[in-house]
């Protein structure tokens, strides 16, 4: 399974060239010199192309597609790359193509079951050992379709990370076995996958007290932060099965402006992480005092008459993770009241002409409501700090007050 983000991109021969890389692979005598040399010039176009504040998107996607031309290239080495019973799978981040310069290149070699990988035991491990001795950040795994099936079912991280899975080298079927094996209709059907990652949510927010506005923010895990927007894609996958982001608008999950805001805000993150991983050398993802003003210079603003660039930046990292953060709670509570809860009787108790309680949430009996009535933006909030029998507003109203 080749997702569509790294197939659908057109050839890059500045990056990879087939030709180039054999003559490398000559001129240096050994495959690991020729692949770390091959590692670097790329790295040195594609940072380049940052610094020159080129589409980032583009950039992380074309990374991941190096990396997949590379991969092939090593994968092709061995016997076992004819095998039927064997695949090259990338997960995580890798598995969705998002790489950026310290990105762990997560990676699972796949089997149909423990009696295949007994004739190419040494090979398996000498390409793994080849990996490392090229210098690559590599977080690995082995296992048979049956070890997915279990582990994923006991562990809600691994369920996730396999869901990206997308192969890399060897038949395609045998990922998509592991798919079914390991798919809603067999595991973490759509109600048990939401709530464990909502629990996993929550704890993540604890950790950083719940809040967008740490003052060494971390950009992947805090609120507002990558991790959050991740979490949306993840849940809407397991439901929807889409694949992109885009696709949730067309199915009703996500509004035109809601997904344009989700995806600049995406955007904005990734180039803060790349900046950052740029300036520090390692995978950091703390946005620390340190490294401020060094990103905000990075990404192109300047000092004025007004506000000093560090300042610009900070504040507009401040209003992109809030603007997540909202979304992501109020997108996840849509999904849990109108998709999970769908069945569930209604309970409808009328408060006045503009608002009613609907199984326990306060929502507006009517869409035109706050228009109409530009204070029942306050008086909803009134009635909910009145009433303790309320537990919150209603997702569908919270997205007519946005």
């Amino acid at each position: 399974m080749k997702t569509p983000l790294v197939t659908e991109l057109k050839h890059d021969p500045e990056l990879f060239e087939q030709a180039r890389f054999n003559q490398l692979v000559n001129q240096k005598g050994s495959v690991t010199l020729a692949f770390k040399q091959a590692i670097r010039d790329a790295d040195d176009i594609l940072n380049q192309r940052f610094r020159q504040l080129q589409n980032i998107k583009l950039i992380i996607r074309r990374r991941a597609w190096v990396m997949d031309q590379l991969l092939e290239q090593l994968w092709s080495h061995y016997a076992c790359s004819s095998s039927k019973d064997i695949a090259l799978l990338a997960v995580g981040g890798y598995g969705r193509a998002e790489l950026h310069p310290h990105s762990d290149i997560d990676l699972m070699i796949l089997l149909r079951d423990e009696a295949c990988a007994e004739p190419y035991h040494s090979e398996l491990s000498d390409f793994v050992t080849q990996l490392w001795d090229i210098g690559l950040e590599v977080g690995h795994s082995v296992r048979t379709l049956a070890q997915c099936a279990e582990l994923a079912k006991a562990d809600i991280t691994i369920a996730t990370n396999l869901m990206e899975a997308r192969t890399l080298c060897g038949d395609p079927q045998l990922a998509e076995a592991m798919q079914e094996l390991t798919g809603p209709d067999q595991i973490w059907d759509t109600k048990a996958f939401f709530s464990a990652k909502w629990a996993e949510q929550i704890a993540r927010h604890d950790k950083f007290n719940n809040t967008e506005f740490n003052l060494e923010p971390d950009i992947k895990s805090a609120p507002g932060g990558l991790r959050d927007i991740q979490n949306i894609g993840w849940v809407a996958k397991r439901h929807f099965d889409a694949q992109r982001m885009s696709e949730l608008v067309s199915l009703g999950f996500l509004t035109a402006d809601e997904y344009d805001i989700l995806n600049s805000g995406h955007l904005f993150l990734w180039e803060v992480r790349y900046a950052l991983h740029l300036i520090t050398g390692r995978g950091e993802n703390r946005l620390l005092f340190d490294y401020q003003r060094a990103v905000a210079d990075m990404l192109g603003y300047r000092d004025s008459e007004a506000n000093l660039a560090v300042e610009k930046f900070m504040k507009r990292f401040y209003r992109v993770a809030l603007s997540i953060s909202q979304l992501n709670d109020m997108l996840l509570q849509h999904f849990d009241e109108a998709i999970l809860r769908a069945d569930e009787p209604e309970v409808i108790t009328p408060i006045n002409s503009r608002f009613q309680i609907h199984n326990s949430f306060i929502e507006v009996t009517h869409d035109k409501v706050f228009q109409r009535t530009p204070s029942a933006l306050m008086e909803v909030f009134l009635i909910l700090a009145q009433n303790e029998n309320i537990e919150a507003i209603r997702a569908s109203t919270i997205r007519l007050i946005r």
